[in-house]
């Protein structure tokens, strides 16, 4: 078998594969929730409004939609964790991974404050998973520079970063007016959790050795 790059540990390999399992049942939670909600639209609707019981949307299944942004959440923690070693040991690396983390620790916020939460709570943690996600491959990019284990994935990961943040301006400068404002933040969205089912299934796919296990020194 022809061999990509460096062995990775055995735990990489799980770790890709729950990145990828997160973000393909939140997909899959998304597309049911939907084709449950009368009149929901891609393009003027807000994601979270799939998880929303307010006086502008209410979902019929908010439950399945914010359960399932929480196991995004949880599935990406664990699985950054476990694939943390498929990176070279630099600063880059650690500040990426670190950033990926946040996204997901406020991802699972996002599913725990839907948008009926009193003040901005959504709003805050929403805009916070959005940004961290696309730094996180800004600097992932830079990170997988010269590592054979990343060979092809370098230069689609930082531009993964810009297609997120551009999208943030856009969606910020309100782009079109209202009637796109969920395509746009769809736009922010889709990036981060395509590169985690690509980048996971390259990791969990990757051939793995066994440390070393240093012996108890004899008495």
């Amino acid at each position: 078998m022809e061999r990509l790059g460096p062995l990775v540990r055995p735990e990489v390999r799980r770790g890709g594969a729950l990145l990828v399992v997160g973000s393909l049942q939140f997909i899959v939670a998304m597309v049911v929730v939907q084709l449950a909600y009368p009149h929901y639209s891609d393009l003027s609707n807000y994601i979270s409004d799939l998880g929303a019981h307010t006086s502008t949307a209410s979902s019929p299944l908010a439950w399945l939609f914010n359960g399932s942004i929480c196991v995004l959440g949880i599935l990406g923690i664990v699985g950054t964790y476990l694939m943390r070693t498929a990176f070279p040991n630099r600063t880059t690396s650690r500040i990426g991974l670190g950033l990926l983390m946040v996204a997901e620790v406020f991802a699972f916020l996002v599913g725990v404050f839907p948008e009926q939460t009193p003040g901005n709570v959504h709003t805050d943690v929403s805009s916070v998973t959005f940004v961290a996600s696309g730094l996180a491959l800004l600097v992932l990019g830079f990170a997988m520079f010269r590592d054979t284990r990343w060979d092809g994935y370098r230069g689609y990961t930082f531009f993964s970063g810009v297609v997120t943040f551009v999208a943030i301006a856009l969606f910020q400068a309100n782009v079109g007016g209202a009637g796109y404002q969920g395509l746009l933040e769809r736009i922010v969205v889709a990036p981060i959790l395509l590169w985690a089912i690509l980048a996971g299934l390259h990791l969990a796919q990757m051939p793995t050795f066994a440390p070393a296990k240093v012996s108890a020194p004899s008495g």
